[in-house]
């Protein structure tokens, strides 16, 4: 995936006919290059139909999730890999490229210690077999480290890496976020660097999950070392402005983070792609 996308979150969390066409026109109107689509109840996903209004809208997608409480991988493998090879089936019907996000655990996901070997163990197994699945129907597998607050699990560029090189998997990738690394890491180009060799994706996120350009992200760091590193995947805006309950809680989303997603786009997308242009991304 290349160019510039946005997550669906920005207009739906629902990939139904409602919330897909609605997200779709506003990605197409907005001038994206391709959409994330939140694939958080693959069972509910009718694959047929969002494959047609991507089709119709132009759009090429990736899709994301993170495991609900019940198919956590540290906890229940089984009950993980279950999930995602339903996922992965949902997310190839629908035409999208890859599958990333939180796919080693939940988002919220917290046991008050540092993970175990035995959790670990358990990750590495389920990434392993999502992995083989994924690259079974032509999709790229990715894995997005987020911060403290979020997961016990993988916080950190290095942390990802570690595991990706442990899976061993040809089809698997890092996904950053520049929300979570201005959190984690000692500087975000420091984590750039630290996944040069795995990063396919990035999440352009402001410090409060704002508008792009008007929180403390150094985004001429983080532009400066993605240049220098030679990235050339998916830049994609991710903004939580109107969330439901339940993905709010486990964001620690409690209050509004912009006006509007007009704004966040309106203001953050230009500032992003001025960023782009001055180093030499676009």
């Amino acid at each position: 995936m290349r160019g510039f996308g946005v997550h669906s979150s920005m207009w739906t969390m629902s990939w139904d006919a409602e919330g897909a066409a609605r997200a779709l026109a506003a990605a197409n109107g907005s001038g994206f290059d391709f959409i994330e689509i939140a694939l958080l109840d693959p069972a509910s996903t009718d694959a047929r139909l969002g494959r047609r209004l991507l089709t119709e809208a132009g759009l090429p997608a990736v899709c994301s999730l993170g495991l609900p409480q019940e198919c956590w991988a540290s906890r229940n493998p089984e009950g993980a890999i279950a999930f995602l090879t339903l996922a992965i089936e949902k997310c190839a019907a629908l035409g999208a490229t890859a599958l990333t996000g939180v796919t080693y655990g939940g988002i919220g996901e917290r046991s008050g210690l540092p993970p175990t070997q035995k959790e670990l163990d358990n990750v590495a197994r389920v990434l392993g077999q999502a992995a083989g699945i994924a690259r079974a129907h032509g999709l790229d597998f990715g894995i997005e480290p987020v911060n403290r607050y979020e997961s016990h699990l993988i916080n950190t560029a290095a942390q990802g890496v570690q595991m990706i090189e442990r899976v061993g998997a040809e089809n698997m990738f890092l996904h950053l976020d520049t929300y979570h690394m201005n959190i984690e890491e000692k500087g975000a180009g420091n984590g750039i660097l630290a996944a040069r060799g795995h990063l396919r994706y990035i999440h352009l996120s402001e410090s409060d999950r704002g508008t792009p350009g008007m929180g403390t992200c150094d985004w001429d760091e983080i532009f400066a070392t993605l240049a220098a590193v030679g990235f050339d995947g998916g830049l994609a805006m991710e903004s939580f402005v109107n969330m439901p309950p339940e993905i709010a809680y486990g964001l620690s989303v409690w209050r509004p983070v912009a006006e509007s997603a007009d704004e966040v786009v309106g203001k953050g997308l230009p500032f992003l792609r001025g960023k782009a242009a001055q180093y030499g991304l676009i």
